[in-house]
């Protein structure tokens, strides 16, 4: 698990860094050939091809981050109700919740997969680019399937465990004035299921 979670993690950094490259670079080259200074150099390049690229780097890393975003808890849900129920009944809604986003995902993986294999056997390619279509919609499956995957590893995780995954918005990289016993599972947003384990107040 740990080759997988960091391959999705540098496949998404990855995946910004050569679109945010590829935006700069572009807009550097627009406003570049217009100056008559820089026109020799540039003018003979052609960028037509970037914004079409961008999307499609930008389609695969939004795929792969929602994923990463069921891994790390970062997706958020309005769970009022659910909240408020007992730690059984709140573990028994948490656990349909999430076997119904695993069943949602999988679906979409497969009815994009066979999107995928149906477009391979036609001769479409992309605008700029002219790569074939389908290594541009296999984004679906591969990160639907994926994020299903993410579905099922946390509610095995909380099965054994009773502890979902939580991403504190709050940290700062760096500061260490909150004190390790702070029990972040325990604020009370309503905006992430509260799971099993953690009990208690803030400290």
């Amino acid at each position: 698990m740990k080759f997988l979670d960091h391959l999705e993690e540098w496949l998404i950094a990855t995946l910004m860094a050569a679109a945010t490259l590829i935006t700069f670079f572009a807009v550097v080259h627009r406003y570049g050939s217009g100056i008559s200074l820089l026109q020799p150099l540039l003018g003979d390049i052609h960028m037509s091809w970037a914004q079409e690229l961008t999307i499609y780097l930008f389609v695969w890393m939004a795929k792969f981050g929602a994923a990463y975003g069921v891994r790390t808890g970062i997706h958020v849900g309005v769970d009022v109700l659910i909240n408020k129920l007992s730690d059984n009944n709140r573990a028994k809604f948490i656990v349909i919740g999430l076997l119904a986003g695993a069943l949602f995902t999988g679906i979409v993986g497969s009815l994009g997969a066979a999107f995928v294999w149906e477009i391979a056997h036609t001769e479409q390619t992309s605008v700029d680019l002219e790569i074939p279509m389908w290594l541009v919609y296999l984004a679906v499956p591969c990160g639907s399937y994926l994020m299903c995957f993410r579905f099922l590893q946390v509610m095995v995780g909380f099965i054994k465990t009773g502890e979902l995954p939580k991403h504190d918005h709050t940290h700062v990289e760096g500061m260490d004035d909150v004190a390790e016993d702070s029990n972040w599972y325990a604020l009370d947003d309503n905006l992430h299921p509260h799971d099993i384990s953690h009990k208690g107040g803030k400290q």
